[in-house]
């Protein structure tokens, strides 16, 4: 098709060619720098470049011998190679009509050799160009030396496109690439200078799941595919990466001070409007973190935005900067976790200890409440208000209770061949009872020790039962037939509901320490403790208050008509050796 508008047509193509490859106004890189120099060596030429043609001026990629980073395109040799496709050959630019006025000769050179940048698709990019301060004749080896320089050089932009550098989703550079850029960054900036990156998350891992349930990947990619230009607008010119499912960073411009930048991302974030009504299912959050240039590694930066970027998913305005504090905690958490799988598996870091239950009456103890400890082989003890609140939100929770109730079993059976009789506690956290197999676990580990199952009781908070409510009361209900005694703990923190609790088959109320401890200086407190205990006793409840550690206290408790209680005023949490002298002494 013959038309005036088919120069204009291509041109614009090989410019958006050339802003897909995301080349344009990157740091230098090393590979490319390579090639670069071999030119220079091979021809044996003071100077040796990468150029690639722009709207209007020859950028370089890679340099040798030239300290600017870019010229005019008017009258640039590199241009005309762009132009026509063709080895360009100028024995001296003085003596050539077209490029005697040129930049180049301009500057004191008289010779060139350029080599076209093609893609696959025949998008010219610019050219590998070679130039002396001499005049000088063009061999065909010359030529053809050049032309397979210049594809080592289109290998190794198609490699960074193609293989693994560049999202297919976004079009976006990807995560290696955002790798590789920022290791190159020291190789044209100050080694240990201070910059700024940021991560925008376009949705939270929740409602990535739900959008991918509900309508697919597809509406993802949408989503994706319409914020490319926002985030292009937002990085100011800088390279975008993507660099998770909805996930994209970029490094802030050089200089940009925190407060600024961060001004701009809070303005981003409070304008964005998703196409596709995506802002009605999907949370957009950013991150912020500081940088050393060449100090600090290209996936630790990725690690702490990503961690910023997770603390704004709490923040009313979406933006968080990197806390070397918080992540510090998410860490030890991590670590916790492993190490805690660890101690699971090998004797000798975990063991029981057991509170003494002491009838507020006539002061016997019936029961005690066996509690996990941890003593790890290097740190020592961990306390388990650390560790257990952890342990319960992972899939270890399973194994812990697993752990406990086979311990605990164990300590029962021991004391009753040494004649002691006593019921032993072990907290249940919500995910076992919505086991399939854990009633029959616990009465398959009563049988195997030959313990009567009323020695056994589980206690479960409120949250726990509340979780998922079917399933919990199943649960319970035939650990209950089967003998085995069931408490609620911590009563009076959690939100179920009167009729609830009195559908439970629930032998014992364990009342909260943070009420009992508050009974002897106020007044209100102590109405409501005993309208608990007086309602724990009309639904056919035994009433354990907890947390007791003065004598006060206790009777208070004891005139509220409690039955038991449990606390460093009778005794703390001891090892089973110790629990039987402090038996023996009572």
């Amino acid at each position: 098709m013959n038309s005036p508008y088919e120069p204009h047509l291509a041109e614009a193509g090989r410019l958006e060619a050339l802003r897909q490859l995301e080349l344009l106004d990157t740091a230098p890189s090393e590979a490319y720098d390579r090639i670069t120099r071999m030119a220079a060596q091979l021809f044996q030429l003071p100077i040796a470049a990468v150029s690639l043609t722009d709207a209007d001026r020859q950028w370089f990629k890679s340099k040798v011998g030239v300290a600017h980073s870019q010229i005019p395109r008017l009258k640039a040799p590199c241009a005309a190679v762009a132009e026509s496709g063709e080895v360009l050959a100028v024995p001296d630019l003085l003596e050539d009509a077209c490029f005697r006025d040129s930049p180049l000769a301009g500057s004191g050179i008289r010779f060139y050799l350029g080599a076209p940048l093609t893609t696959k698709s025949g998008h010219r990019l610019g050219a590998l160009c070679v130039l002396g301060l001499e005049p000088r004749a063009v061999s065909d080896a010359d030529r053809a030396a050049l032309q397979d320089l210049a594809a080592m050089v289109m290998a190794q932009i198609e490699l960074q496109h193609a293989l693994g550098r560049v999202d297919p989703i976004s079009g976006l550079p990807n995560r290696n690439q955002f790798v590789s850029d920022v290791r190159d960054l020291a190789l044209a900036e100050t080694v240990g200078e201070m910059r700024l990156a940021a991560l925008v998350s376009l949705a939270s891992p929740g409602e990535l799941s739900d959008a991918m349930r509900v309508m697919g990947s597809a509406h993802l990619d949408e989503i994706v595919r319409a914020a490319v230009p926002a985030l292009r607008q937002l990085a100011d010119g800088g390279k975008v990466y993507h660099v998770g499912t909805t996930d994209f960073a970029f490094v802030a411009p050089r200089g940009a001070s925190l407060v600024r930048f961060s001004g701009t991302l809070l303005a981003w974030l409070g304008e964005r409007a998703p196409a596709g009504g995506a802002r009605f299912i999907t949370t957009t959050t950013a991150g912020l973190a500081r940088f050393a240039v060449g100090q600090d590694a290209p996936l630790d930066i990725l690690r702490n935005l990503h961690s910023a970027t997770h603390d704004a998913l709490g923040a009313e305005s979406g933006l968080r900067v990197y806390s070397p504090e918080q992540d510090a905690a998410y860490r030890r958490r991590f670590w916790l976790i492993g190490e805690f799988g660890r101690a699971l598996q090998q004797p000798g870091e975990l063991h029981l200890v057991f509170q003494p239950k002491v009838d507020l009456q006539g002061g016997a103890c019936h029961g005690v409440e066996a509690l996990l400890r941890w003593t790890h082989a290097e740190e020592g003890f961990i306390s388990p208000a650390e560790f257990i609140p952890i342990v319960e939100s992972t899939s270890l929770a399973r194994a812990t209770t697993e752990w406990v109730l086979a311990a605990a079993m164990r300590q029962l059976a021991a004391w009753r061949k040494e004649g002691v009789a006593l019921q032993v506690a072990v907290n249940v956290s919500a995910v076992n009872l919505e086991e399939p197999d854990f009633c029959e676990r616990v009465l398959d580990g009563l049988q195997r020790h030959a313990l009567d199952p009323a020695s056994l009781a589980l206690e479960l908070t409120e949250s726990a039962l509340m979780r998922k409510p079917k399933a919990a009361q199943d649960t319970m209900a035939r650990l209950a037939a089967a003998g085995v005694k069931i408490a609620i703990d911590d009563f009076g923190t959690g939100y179920s509901s009167l009729a609830y609790l009195q559908e439970m088959p629930a032998d014992v109320v364990k009342i909260d320490q943070s009420f009992v401890r508050g009974i002897g200086n106020d007044e209100r407190t102590l109405s409501l403790v005993t309208a608990m205990i007086k309602l724990s006793h009309d639904l056919g409840h035994r009433v354990v208050g907890e947390g007791v550690e003065t004598e006060s206290v206790a009777q208070l408790l004891r005139e509220a008509g409690c039955d038991e209680a449990q606390g460093y005023l009778y005794g703390k949490p001891m090892a089973a050796g110790a629990l039987a002298e402090w038996l023996a002494c009572r």
